[in-house]
């Protein structure tokens, strides 16, 4: 596939396996947020805060599986496949390193550090009953990212589907057993809810060990050769997913930020701001999905020496995030009131939510284009720069949720206007970028 010019089938058939995986991920964040809703306002609270933490560490995680990515595509346009497995062992072994720390300083620095930023108490240790239990599936999602850097780099993602599958099933009923105490289970409430997520991600590993044994060529992508220490691969690998690391946690400590500064205004508002995320999540995997697909094709055709391909193909993937995002958006703004009753049937909690909701809405359509350029400039290798652009706008966007959350303690709507002054940005310098017809190809 390498060796052809990207249509709009083709593009389509890389991402929807994406798209399909992420949906149901989401899917599996919905449910935690759809049991936990029903346990009460703070529970809810709480877990959108401990969410977001272990988010941030597991975009440690992410980012440097965005590198591993890149380098993967690469080997694979230059048709160096027997290359690719020694890559991804020694990212392997480097994120379970990483896991393991970061599980141990959790243990050690959470409840100070999340008391430095949260001010009900009873938030706070509902939120130390799902980080603490949680942080252990680090040990699992760090390998999970590492193979979808795999599958998504060889463009072969339909097995990405049917793993997620495997982990939504997994996660119901262990949500739906671990929460309440159902199925036999013991009720652990909000604890179970991380401990459900844990056993998911592991369900998740064990499949992709399993596919690859039965189901993948060993030989072509060198699967069989283990070579457990290669200082100066793993250097390489360091000095381009460094920039995609930083990237990636940097955007989620925002994000972090704008949840906290939300909760000081109310345990009201930090719910109702939970069941937005949790929406704004069903349109933005489109465009995550789009965005990953732009990152793995970029540097194939690199790879491939088809340099002149990237724009016109990059064009093509920001229409197909139009096309595709913009009907599910008016659906959503239609059809709000059954899908806030999904999250919470509290009148009082979800009165006056419709003005935000709008706004929240009205934020894809501003993020496209620079999601999807942010995601085409890293695949060509150039990591620090996307690093740097993204910490530009990220500066604007902390300024916006300073005075607009903490200083003046707007209402929830220009609460979360704030993401259209990271988005507006992003996309202006993004397109400059590509319109200035910048240096494409970088060696990897």
């Amino acid at each position: 596939m390498v060796n052809m010019v990207y249509s709009y089938k083709n593009i389509w058939q890389v991402a929807a396996p994406i798209l399909a995986g992420l949906i149901i991920h989401q899917l599996i964040g919905m449910t935690d947020t759809v049991f936990l809703g029903h346990l009460g306002e703070i529970e809810l609270g709480a877990s959108a805060l401990g969410g977001v933490f272990y988010i941030v560490l597991f975009m440690l995680g992410h980012g440097f599986s965005t590198g591993v990515q890149i380098i993967i595509a690469r080997r694979h346009g230059e048709n160096n496949c027997n290359k690719i497995a020694d890559v991804f062992y020694q990212s392997s072994f480097f994120l379970l390193f990483t896991a393991a720390i970061l599980v141990i300083l959790t243990h050690l620095f959470s409840r100070p550090l999340l008391a430095t930023f949260i001010s009900s108490s009873k938030v706070l240790e509902a939120t130390l009953d799902y980080v603490n239990p949680r942080v252990w599936g680090l040990l699992f999602s760090f390998i999970i990212v590492n193979f979808r850097a795999f599958f998504v780099g060889i463009t072969i993602t339909k097995v990405l589907t049917y793993n997620a599958l495997c982990m939504l099933l997994s996660n119901i009923i262990l949500d739906y057993g671990l929460i309440f105490g159902n199925l036999g289970m013991p009720k652990l409430g909000i604890a179970g809810s991380a401990y459900a997520s844990v056993a998911a991600e592991a369900v998740s590993v064990l499949f992709f060990i399993i596919y690859i044994v039965f189901k993948l060529d060993w030989q072509t992508f060198g699967f069989k050769k283990i070579r457990w220490w290669n200082k100066k691969l793993l250097t390489e690998i360091f000095n381009l997913s460094f920039w995609t690391t930083m990237q990636s946690i940097v955007s989620l400590a925002t994000w972090l930020f704008f949840l906290i500064a939300i909760e000081n205004l109310g345990e009201k508002e930090l719910a109702i701001s939970n069941i937005l995320r949790s929406i704004s999540s069903l349109i933005f995997m489109i465009v995550g999905a789009l965005s990953a697909t732009a990152n793995s094709l970029t540097s194939n055709l690199i790879g491939c020496k088809r340099i002149q391909e990237i724009r016109p193909t990059v064009m093509r993937i920001i229409k197909m995030a139009y096309a595709m995002g913009i009907p599910l958006v008016i659906l959503l703004l239609f059809a709000y009131k059954p899908v806030v009753a999904v999250y919470t049937n509290d009148s009082q909690l979800t009165k006056g939510i419709l003005p935000p909701y709008i706004m929240m809405l009205s934020t894809y359509l501003t993020l496209v284009p620079g999601m999807i350029l942010l995601s085409t400039i890293s695949g060509s290798g150039r990591t620090k720069l996307g690093m740097n652009i993204e910490l530009f706008c990220l500066g604007i966007y902390v300024f916006a949720v300073w005075y607009t959350v903490i200083h003046l303690r707007s209402d929830l709507l220009w609460c979360w206007s704030c993401e259209h002054y990271y988005n507006i940005p992003l996309s202006f310098i993004t397109y400059y970028y590509f319109a200035k017809k910048r240096k494409l190809a970088v060696k990897v």
